[in-house]
This record gives C-alpha cells, sequence and structure tokens, in this order.
C-alpha cells in the first residue's frame, strides 16, 4: 500500500481533532477526503506528510514510517497545502528553481521544470512574479511545485481554488492522469470535483470517519440514496404516497412532482403503478435517480444517515 493510516489520532488539549482514524490506500488510486470545515482533513494530511507529529497511532507512506523516517516520507510526497505558500517576490521558474534544489534535482532540475510548467499550463505566465500572478496561476504554482520531484504520492488540499471553468476541467483532467500512476488524496468542499474525478470518497466528521467506500457503492447502497421521481396529472398527498409499500420518504417537487425514496426502487415503481390504476390518477413521467454526492454528504454529516 502506498498509504496506511492506523488508529492516528491528534489532540489539543482536550479537542481530539483526529480521533483514532484508519484507511489505506494503494498506488493508482484517486480519493476524495471530504468532511465539514474542523472535520480533521487538513490535520490528517498534515501528519500523513509528516508536517504534524501525531499524539497516537501510526502512518507510513511507500512503506516509511512519518515520524521516524520523515524525511524518506517527504521524498515521496508532493503537497499542496490548502493556504498555498508562495515567495511572491521571486519570478515563477526562480520559484521552482528554488524548489528543484530542496528536492536535490541537480542537473535534471532544468528539465523537470520545463515538464511542470508544460503539465500546469503556466507557460504563458512563466516569466512573471508569483506576486503578479491572478489567484488560479498562483494555484497552479503551487501544484507545479507539489509535481515537481515526480512523486510516488500527491496529496492535495483545495487543489482547484481560484480556478476559472476551463482552467478547472485542464487541472481535472491533469489529476486523472496522474492518478494512474500515482496515489491521489483530494480534499475539496466541490462535490462535483470528487464526482468527476475520484474512485473513492473518505468522510471524515468530528474526527472521525463515518463513510468509506467506492463513489459508485455510496451511490447506490443505501436506503437514502435511491429516488423516484414522479409526476402527477391530478393532485396527490404526501400521506397517499406514504402508503405505498417500499417509500419511506417524500419530497414535493413543483408541478405536482414528488421524489419518493425507496431502498426497493422497482417494488415501488410497481406498486406506483398500481396505486395510480385503482386511484384513477394518470402519470406523466416517472424515473429513477440517485443522489448526489452532496445530498449524502449532507445527510452523513449531519447524522441523518449511516452508511
Amino acid at each position: 500500500m502506498s498509504i496506511q493510516v492506523s488508529e492516528l489520532s491528534k489532540i489539543y488539549g482536550e479537542q481530539r481533532a483526529v480521533d483514532g482514524i484508519s484507511f489505506e490506500l494503494k498506488k493508482g488510486e484517486i480519493t476524495g477526503f471530504l468532511g465539514p470545515n474542523g472535520a480533521g482533513k487538513s490535520t490528517t494530511m498534515k501528519m500523513i506528510t509528516g508536517f504534524l507529529p501525531p499524539s497516537s497511532g501510526k502512518a507510513s507512506v511507500c512503506g516509511f514510517d512519518v515520524v521516524t523516517q520523515s524525511l524518506e516520507v517527504r521524498k515521496r510526497v508532493g503537497y499542496l497545502p490548502e493556504s498555498n505558500p508562495l515567495y511572491y517576490d521571486m519570478y515563477m521558474r526562480e520559484f521552482l528553481e528554488f524548489i528543484a534544489g530542496v528536492h536535490q534535482l541537480g542537473k535534471a532540475g532544468a528539465g523537470r521544470i520545463s515538464d511542470v510548467i508544460r503539465l500546469t499550463g503556466l507557460e504563458p505566465e512563466q516569466h512573471k512574479k508569483i506576486g503578479a500572478l491572478s489567484n488560479g496561476y498562483k494555484q497552479r504554482v503551487g501544484l507545479a511545485q507539489a509535481l515537481l520531484h515526480d512523486p510516488e504520492v500527491l496529496i492535495l488540499d483545495e487543489p482547484t481554488t481560484g480556478l476559472d471553468p476551463n482552467q478547472l476541467a485542464d487541472i481535472r483532467q491533469l489529476i486523472r492522469e496522474l492518478g494512474a500512476n500515482k496515489t491521489v488524496i483530494l480534499s475539496t468542499h466541490i462535490m462535483q470535483e470528487v464526482e468527476a474525478i475520484c474512485d473513492r470518497v473518505i468522510i471524515i466528521n468530528k474526527g472521525k470517519i463515518v463513510a468509506d467506500d467506492k463513489l459508485s457503492n455510496l451511490q447506490q447502497n443505501n436506503t437514502a440514496q435511491h429516488y423516484l421521481q414522479v409526476t402527477f396529472a391530478e393532485p396527490v398527498t404526501e400521506a397517499e404516497l406514504l402508503a405505498i409499500g417500499g417509500i419511506t420518504r417524500v419530497v414535493a417537487r413543483e408541478d405536482r412532482s414528488w421524489q419518493l425514496f425507496t431502498s426497493e426502487v422497482d417494488l415501488v415503481r410497481k406498486n406506483l403503478l398500481q396505486f395510480a390504476l385503482i386511484n384513477n390518477r394518470n402519470i406523466l413521467s416517472l424515473q429513477s435517480n440517485s443522489q448526489s454526492l452532496e445530498t449524502i454528504f449532507r445527510e452523513i454529516t449531519t447524522g441523518n444517515a449511516s452508511y
């Protein structure tokens, strides 16, 4: 495994920022690491990179312990922190040359700098000072420095902050390509980004992992996640719909449309058609859907669902 985390905790006084979490990530996997503000995401990432020491538990990267072998870990990790610290008075290429020196890339550094400038779309701005760049380009510089030493593991905390739609599409594609032969942890509050990029989702809340599964499984394996969208020609009451077998919850929409939540889509579809026939109601449209990751996230982190 590229990353192994076992009973990892971080305690500040009486606060458990991270509370005994465990997970493993393998090469070629892009994982969305999600949670509300203050859930412990950034703290976990900082412990994995060796930036923060854990209070208890263990973590390793590519077989190296983050505490006792932190230098070896840092050689193998590319890290883009949420704050994206940069030297604004340095020219972009000058800054990347400095980072190449930190990683002791030697003669290979110049070629590698040109490669990451091209990969991250920085070529039009490469001769400017970092302080003169837009927020989107500054974010790209942060990503470029994380990629410079060609790490085996990428840890990206809010990597697409400040990007316009065109830049966003380019960086998403780059992350997908990098994820083919690296281990990538991606933290973001943009759920559509996770749906577009990630294979797996880990959700942390109040320092504990509350969900860990493939994205497709999260959207299929829970009763709260499936619903039928139905539109009637005639008025129908909530009580009438809840009386139909297999429906666990209903939500009224506009124009006599309803969302009917269920774990048994086929059964509810059959019962719904029987209801319409017996009660002389006409169904104008009927389709099955899965909730978005944003809805799933809200339900898990507010305690309205279990996964």
